[in-house]
């Protein structure tokens, strides 16, 4: 769609109203907003037009319309993160100066995430994972539990036994362990989790299962290589109030998965790439878990001095206060990668 500066200033507009109140955006409610001249029957044009480009749905026949996904993407990219107020400022660094050491700090930057946001709040402190896959083995063992054995550039050896839920044959690891060294020789362990979780959504039925074996054993363990990753998260119950739309199973599903940490390192290597000190916004988190759908996370990646990457998350509905999200995530970032090494 060939955007005007009017067509874009309504769906921003819509977008708003929706975050403010949770309610279909009538044409009549922005016209009352608008400071210049706009008839609601022109904005109600403007509307349906911008319905048919499939960046606004109308629940019912007589209802005003809510932003799809794709407005609210299209939203957050003319954001860009601002000052916070001085007070959340200077409580933000005492919060942080209060705790000498990492991990001390991530759990403070984890609760004040929380406090100024209301939803919930991620840290992590993880060793670069800069070694190159070269090889993996997978041996089935007599009691269905599985070897895995991966080798990475440097030489090292690293071994793992699992346990899946479901049974896999020799044949079918044979077939997985063939699939990855073809594919991902070479590859970083960030790069290779996201790309798995990138080809199980594209690509065509009969590797389907292939990679959705590979991720069940990567949630096992697989790619789990080096110092164990330091992570807080505060806030799931804050999600309660966010009126998804979820059945009882998939809320469940929901709540079970934002409490595995290897879930959320997950979410974190997919969306947080490499550290650039930028906030990163991903509106609809399906990619990495289908009950996610409904969720957005604001992120930044930051090295620290100490040569690991330092993560800071929030993770909400899609309708959330993303100005005032992205400049909290920002500012917490940035104090935190400031202050003295720990």
């Amino acid at each position: 769609m060939n955007f005007r500066a009017r067509d874009l200033e309504i769906l921003r507009a819509v977008v708003q109203e929706y975050i403010e109140t949770g309610e279909p955006v009538a044409s009549r409610t922005l016209a009352k907003h608008r400071k210049a001249a706009l008839s609601p029957a022109s904005i109600r044009n403007i509307m349906a037009d911008l319905e048919d480009e499939g960046y606004l749905s109308q629940p019912h026949t007589s209802a005003g319309r809510v932003p799809t996904g794709l407005a609210f993407r299209l939203y957050v990219e003319s954001l860009t993160a601002s000052q916070l107020p001085a007070s959340e400022a200077e409580r933000v660094r005492a919060e942080l100066l209060g705790a000498a050491t990492l991990d001390g700090r991530l759990e403070r930057s984890t609760h004040v995430l929380q406090e100024l946001t209301h939803n919930l709040a991620v840290t992590a402190a993880v060793s670069r994972s800069s070694q190159l896959l070269d090889q993996l083995e997978l041996l089935q063992m007599s009691d269905q539990r599985v070897l895995i054995i991966v080798v990475t550039k440097d030489g090292m050896v690293h071994n793992r036994v699992v346990a899946p839920q479901e049974t896999i044959s020799a044949d079918e690891l044979v077939r997985i362990r063939n699939y990855f060294n073809e594919n991902f020789r070479g590859w970083t362990i960030p790069a290779a989790r996201r790309e798995l979780a990138r080809r199980l959504e594209q690509e065509s039925a009969a590797y389907n299962d292939i990679l959705r074996r590979l991720l069940l054993l990567d949630s096992l363990g697989l790619l789990d290589i080096g110092q164990e990753p330091q992570v807080h998260t505060e806030g799931v119950s804050n999600l309660l109030s966010a009126e998804l739309n979820l059945t009882r199973e998939r809320m469940r599903a929901l709540f079970r998965a934002l409490e595995e940490t290897k879930k959320i390192l997950s979410l974190l290597d997919l969306y947080l790439e490499q550290p650039s000190g930028e906030v990163t916004v991903q509106v609809g988190l399906g990619a990495a878990d289908p009950a996610m759908e409904e969720l957005s996370l604001i992120g930044i990646s930051m090295t620290l001095p100490s040569g690991q990457d330092a993560r800071f998350a929030v993770i909400g509905p899609t309708r959330m206060q993303y100005p005032k999200v992205m400049s909290t995530v920002y500012h917490v970032g940035q104090v935190f990668q400031n202050l003295p090494v720990a």
